[in-house]
């Protein structure tokens, strides 16, 4: 059984917290389920953002864990990530919003191979 995303998000934004990453929800989803998406601003008018892995990376010996991968492998402009996560909350109303600043980009999530 996956964890709820409400403690997934409070487990990572501690985990930032601890390195020193400044971090917070955007956007409050379903408690129990809802897709989180996780935006990286790099301060310098860029950002990444890092969207739920398709199930087809998923791997059966570890079914619990949440798995990410980036939607660009560069920083993109902030205003193409605001439209994206747009778009995003339009066709799922129960996400997710969590945003993070770093300069460096770090993202704290393991991510999958595609």
């Amino acid at each position: 059984m996956r964890l709820k995303s409400s403690i997934w998000v409070a487990a990572y934004l501690r985990r930032c917290q601890t390195a020193g990453v400044f971090g917070a929800v955007r956007r409050r989803g379903a408690e129990e389920a809802g897709a989180v998406f996780v935006k990286i601003a790099t301060l310098d008018g860029n950002a990444m953002l890092y969207v739920p892995a398709p199930q087809t990376v998923y791997d059966d010996s570890r079914p619990v864990e949440r798995l990410f991968v980036p939607v660009a492998k560069e920083p993109l402009a902030e205003a193409a990530v605001e439209e994206r996560l747009t778009r995003e909350i339009r066709f799922d109303p129960d996400a997710w919003i969590v945003e993070t600043e770093d300069k460096a980009g770090r993202h704290f999530l393991d991510l999958a191979s595609t």
